[in-house]
């Protein structure tokens, strides 16, 4: 079970001071954060991409290099990389030279983007996002996986005779989740293809996601890439924590109030009874976590936010010392136990090349 961190890179006023972060500074405290998250003992820092305000990570794979020159075990991700929006080809580029230069410890999550004029922005129709999204996946997973792609498709042009450089580290690219917070089709697409399916549960009630993750687990036994429960699922949450849980709620209730994701609608309290959204103690973190397996069964990666809506940098710190020294420990022993021995562990580097070279020997 890997967990780990992500942050959408939000620059946010702060309610109760007044201040608003810099750029760079936020940008700074992305990569502090990132640090960070090692340090206390997780598995995975996660960057999101955005290209608008109030937002800063328009440049994930930059953002992530440095990080893992700063780094030695975290895995680096994305939450999400627009795969709508970008080019396949430069997403091949991108990912692989990460990969050379993190030996390895990375993966992607692809996703469509929540924020709409971003697709004119980059000459696209969000009409045809589902479309995109398909038709541009065929096209990187063929470009990681051939050394010369000969390609046509609608929505770009021909590749002919085309190497994608540099080719991924050991022939082995990187693991691939597909992100989804609503689409039926992008879960039936990991499913086809026999990738992660990451729902980010952090917006709506639990039955909507179980939809969401018994779809693609069904999809996943369906396409022979093995038992619905083996499957590779991640899900996101967000915490806020304190010793006492009516200081969480206190300390907390503003900048919900004033957040830029989900501000300015329901109430705290609604939000926490109707999603994820969990505002309390360690405990209540631990409790409510450990309910998500009852609900989506075994399942591989959990990222947590603890960064948005302009937070503090010491809060925020503060946050991720407490799921290092208090949360994840607990949820380390409580979900390995009765955990099936079939259900597979999250794909790294490591591991894919280990299954790769034993279907060679095979």
């Amino acid at each position: 079970m890997q967990f780990g961190i992500f942050s959408v890179g939000d620059v946010t006023q702060d309610p109760t001071t007044g201040r608003t972060l810099s750029e760079h500074e936020r940008i700074k405290q992305m990569v502090e954060i990132a640090v960070h998250t090692e340090e206390v003992g997780m598995d995975v820092f996660a960057t999101g991409e955005h290209h608008n305000p109030p937002f800063v990570p328009s440049s994930p794979t930059t953002m992530l290099g440095y990080v893992a020159a700063k780094t030695d075990k975290l895995i680096l991700s994305t939450a999400t990389t627009l795969i709508t929006t970008n080019d396949p080809v430069k997403i091949a580029e991108d990912f692989a030279m990460l990969q050379h230069l993190a030996d390895g410890r990375v993966d992607v999550m692809l996703g469509r983007g929540n924020t709409g004029p971003v697709y004119p922005w980059f000459g696209k129709d969000i009409r045809q996002g589902i479309s995109l999204a398909i038709e541009n996946y065929s096209l990187l997973h063929e470009l990681w996986r051939k050394d010369v792609v000969d390609w046509e498709g609608r929505f770009r042009t021909p590749l002919n005779g085309f190497t994608s450089t540099p080719r991924p580290l050991d022939g082995v690219p990187p693991f691939v989740w597909h992100g989804s917070i609503r689409s039926p089709e992008i879960a039936e697409q990991a499913a086809y293809y026999g990738d992660g399916f990451f729902a980010n549960n952090i917006f709506w009630p639990k039955e909507h996601y179980m939809r969401l993750i018994g779809l693609y687990r069904e999809r996943f036994e369906y396409y022979g890439h093995g038992t619905a429960d083996q499957a590779i699922v991640g899900l996101g949450g967000h915490v806020f924590m304190r010793k006492n849980s009516q200081d969480a709620v206190n300390e907390f209730r503003p900048y919900f109030d004033n957040a830029p994701v989900y501000g300015h609608g329901p109430s705290l309290e609604d939000f926490m009874a109707e999603t994820p959204l969990t505002v309390g103690t360690p405990d209540q973190v631990i409790e409510r976590t450990l309910k998500f397996r009852e609900h989506f069964g075994d399942y591989q990666r959990q990222m947590f936010l603890v960064d948005h809506a302009g937070l503090p940098r010491k809060t925020v710190l503060d946050q991720i010392d407490l799921l290092g020294e208090h949360v994840i420990p607990v949820l380390r022993k409580e979900f390995a136990k009765d955990r099936p021995a079939a259900v597979p562990d999250a794909p790294t580097h490591q591991s894919l090349l280990a299954q790769r070279d034993t279907a060679t020997v095979a």
